[in-house]
């Protein structure tokens, strides 16, 4: 991929590190699930999203696709259809993030398990 075809990232400290720059991408909470609903469902309305990320507010998914619209990982596109609505669709920056959410969706099923009810959580 050519340098003008990369997205602009910095990092904390004093050395450029791509894990880091990654990681200040897709790292806050619900950013992942995000991306992983429209890997395998997009592109998706605002309504259709939110009942895809189950526990998440209408506020927090507004404010992570905004976030994520910035991070240029997410594309909004408003549909001329009457009523108007929106639709949200990853953009090639966000479809490559594919084998990562996969990856952090395996390790899951490899090494966690759903804690009980009222149990203690590494989470």
């Amino acid at each position: 991929m050519s340098d003008d075809a990369r997205l602009p990232t910095s990092c904390p400290g004093e050395e450029w590190c791509p894990v880091t720059a990654t990681a200040s991408l897709v790292g806050k909470k619900w950013h992942p699930v995000i991306i992983a609903r429209l890997l395998e469902d997009g592109p998706l309305g605002f309504s259709e999203l939110e009942s895809e990320v189950d526990g998440i507010s209408s506020k927090v998914l507004s404010e992570s696709l905004d976030d994520l619209g910035e991070k240029e990982l997410v594309d909004r596109t408003v549909v001329n259809e009457k009523p108007v609505r929106v639709q949200y669709s990853l953009t090639e920056h966000g479809e490559s993030l594919e084998p990562v959410i996969v990856a952090l969706g395996e390790w899951g099923e490899e090494h966690l398990v759903q804690a009980e009810e009222g149990s203690a959580s590494v989470v």
